[in-house]
């Protein structure tokens, strides 16, 4: 299957309802408006297809920068191939959900994501903490360094109330999920879940979000869900 086709297969699954929810959400013009899960079918045929994804994702098409995800070779891409990726990351459901879920089946994941958390620009920043959820959330804890991860945790509550906002969500979530998913840590992270509070995530267009993740950790741990990791990061 090539670019033209799959764009004419994922137009063709293309729903309005769908289509204005991502434009709210921050994507803009090209998009179809394609569930995520309606993309399966053709991913099962075309497998992984690095070429092929970076046509996809080269388009600017949100949605095809979303099926380039799923089909992409994150152990083929090179950390120049994923800083190409997040420089055309407009805005977070890219950033977040395609570029650093690649990011993190790679084996460069911690190396790139630590450079983009250190850049300061809000969609890298966030890329790089979410790519530590979904790293964190999957492989075992040996494979991380405690230490490395307690400064994380001291940065976040350090910086956190003053970073960009997308950063902000994400830098929650990285406590939460060590809250959770890394068990070596856990502690540390409800200790320093409390001492952050409450987080006020502010956008342009609808009302603050206030996140809370010791209150998230809390609720998590007591329906015993302690060590918990995902089989799969990509769907």
């Amino acid at each position: 299957m090539d670019a033209k086709t799959v764009m004419q297969e994922l137009e063709a699954l293309g729903k309005e309802r769908t289509k204005k929810m991502y434009l709210t959400n921050g994507a803009r013009e090209p998009l179809f408006g394609v569930a995520t899960g309606a993309m399966k079918p053709i991913a099962k045929q075309i497998k992984i297809n690095q070429a092929l994804a970076e046509e996809l994702y080269a388009t600017g098409n949100y949605d095809a920068m979303y099926f380039a995800g799923i089909i992409a070779d994150p152990k083929a891409m090179t950390e120049e191939d994923f800083d190409r990726w997040i420089d055309a990351a407009y805005f977070y459901m890219i950033s977040d959900y395609v570029v650093a879920v690649t990011l993190s089946e790679s084996d460069i994941a911690q190396d790139v994501a630590d450079k983009w958390i250190a850049s300061g620009e809000e969609l890298k920043m966030s890329a790089g903490w979410s790519c530590y959820c979904w790293l964190l959330g999957n492989r075992k804890d040996h494979e991380f360094s405690e230490s490395k991860i307690a400064e994380m945790l001291d940065e976040v509550k350090n910086t956190i109330h003053d970073s960009p906002e997308r950063a902000k969500y994400a830098m929650n979530q990285f406590v939460y999920t060590v809250g959770i998913s890394y068990v070596p840590l856990s502690e540390k992270a409800v200790e320093t879940a409390k001492a952050i509070g409450t987080v006020e995530i502010r956008r342009d267009t609808k009302k603050s979000t206030a996140l809370n993740a010791f209150e998230t950790i809390q609720k998590e741990l007591g329906k015993g869900r302690l060590g918990f990791k995902r089989k799969y990061v990509r769907c």
